[in-house]
């Protein structure tokens, strides 16, 4: 494929252009999973609460992204087999199914803030009164019954949803651009204030964990498969890794800096719980069109994680088990309707009442605690084997930089651990406290696999 496009592009100065384009893909749907409802809230408090301090740290983040996206893509390029299948083949099947079955325990339970995100994008568009149980639960229902019939019945899986992303990460980059343009235009309606008192760390390490997510780059690998990429496309991964994670830093700083202009040193402070809220408090500098507008880039961000989310786990959880890792198997589409069940069962149970789903999020956390740095260790493992010579070798830089990386979740287990400690000690964290954080895009570094 690459021999042909040098070919055409002696004759056409048009083809590079056209390759380029082809180029983007496997990525940009990775991309559109990280930046949900999670990304979307936790940048906007830590605009809110840190100001331009958290621009910098999204640049950190994109940078560590990038390359650990290369790398999984260079793995699903260079590789006969799959991730899973490579590491069960060097390691054995029981590190294989550990690896798939953290991730998919991880999915399965945090897609339920996706269900609840998928409510907060909806519910102010439908005014200032919340939708009663059944309606919440009824439209919850309907949307997951809806994404696993696509499953079933849509042939092209992997080119339905590649456009289908490419097409919501479109309308949350217009959404927010044009909000943000918005109310730079307009003047502060305050005298910004310094802020005063001790500043919670959580939203920022949230961030990080939202914009850095070990669980997307792993999938990457799988994407390129899909897409039929070989040794011979390794340069296309970089590119198609570059922009597509560019995009989702570039969306994230929007988010933040129109949270910053908005609310950072506002001596009336806001309290942002929920992607709902934020839409909300934006409604005054936006206007009611401005509000809808913001609501169709969640809306957008919650759907795109909703099913990407659940494919993630599914897959993975499949080609551990050595039941196939392609989307026209059978098993990886079984276990992405299981995690998609799951997810909707305990966002359901968590409208009705919070306190039931407690143990299940704090078992979550927990596989999440061990989860990442194992993922990115996978990654790494796989990336510096003997027999990756001459174009197959991954290039230093890109390993220099997943170290990296995984230096990063090795922090972020470290402050999860601290969490799920205090979770398990109900004596010194009032229950309370936790079910605030399953609030859909919660500041928890963990609220889903971004």
């Amino acid at each position: 494929m690459t021999n042909v496009d040098s070919d055409t592009s002696a004759e056409n100065p048009a083809a590079p252009r056209r390759s380029l384009i082809k180029s983007i893909g496997p990525a940009i749907i990775v991309a559109a999973v990280v930046l949900g409802p999670g990304s979307i809230l936790t940048s906007s408090k830590v605009g809110s609460s840190f100001g331009l301090i958290g621009f910098p740290v999204i640049v950190v983040s994109a940078i560590l992204m990038i390359a650990m996206v290369a790398l999984s893509a260079r793995l699903g390029a260079v590789y006969e087999n799959s991730l899973c299948d490579e590491l069960a083949s060097r390691l054995g099947r029981p590190v294989a199914v550990f690896v798939g079955l953290t991730l998919f325990t991880l999915v399965a339970f945090f897609q339920s803030s996706n269900n609840i995100a998928l409510i907060g994008g909806v519910e102010p568009l439908l005014g200032d009164e919340p939708l009663s149980f059944s309606a919440r639960a009824g439209t919850l229902v309907i949307a997951n019954l809806l994404i696993i019939a696509c499953l079933y019945l849509v042939r092209n899986l992997y080119g339905s949803i590649e456009g289908f992303m490419k097409l919501l990460l479109g309308l949350m980059t217009v959404a927010f651009l044009v909000n943000f343009a918005v109310v730079m235009s307009k003047p502060q309606s305050f005298e910004p204030l310094a802020p005063s008192g001790p500043l919670d760390w959580i939203p920022l390490l949230g961030m990080i964990g939202t914009t850095f997510s070990v669980g997307g780059a792993f999938y990457q690998a799988y994407l390129v498969k899909e897409k039929g990429w070989g040794l011979a496309d390794v340069r296309a991964g970089v590119v198609d890794s570059v922009v597509s994670i560019s995009m989702l830093g570039i969306v994230t700083a929007i988010v933040l800096l129109t949270s910053w202009r908005v609310f950072y040193g506002n001596p009336d402070p806001v309290t942002l719980a929920s992607v709902g809220d934020v839409a909300r408090q934006l409604e005054p500098s936006f206007g009611a069109s401005g509000k809808i507008i913001f609501c169709l880039g969640i809306f957008a961000g919650a759907l795109s994680s909703f099913l990407v989310n659940a494919l993630i786990g599914g897959t993975v959880m499949s080609d551990s088990i050595g039941k196939g890792a392609r989307l026209q198997d059978k098993w990886p589409v079984h276990l992405t309707v299981v995690a998609l069940l799951v997810g909707m069962f305990v966002a359901i149970a968590a409208l009705q009442n919070k306190e039931s789903v407690v143990p299940l999020i704090t078992l979550a956390q927990a596989c999440t605690v061990i989860g990442l740095p194992a993922l990115a260790a996978a990654l790494i493992y796989l990336g510096t084997r003997p027999e990756l010579t001459g174009p197959r070798m991954v290039p230093k830089p890109i390993l220099v930089l997943a170290m990296i990386g995984f230096c990063v979740s090795c922090v972020l287990m470290f402050m999860l651990a601290q969490k799920v400690y205090t979770k398990l000690n109900p004596t010194e964290v009032p229950t309370t406290a936790f079910i605030n954080h399953l609030d859909p895009g919660s500041t928890s570094i963990v609220s889903k696999v971004n």
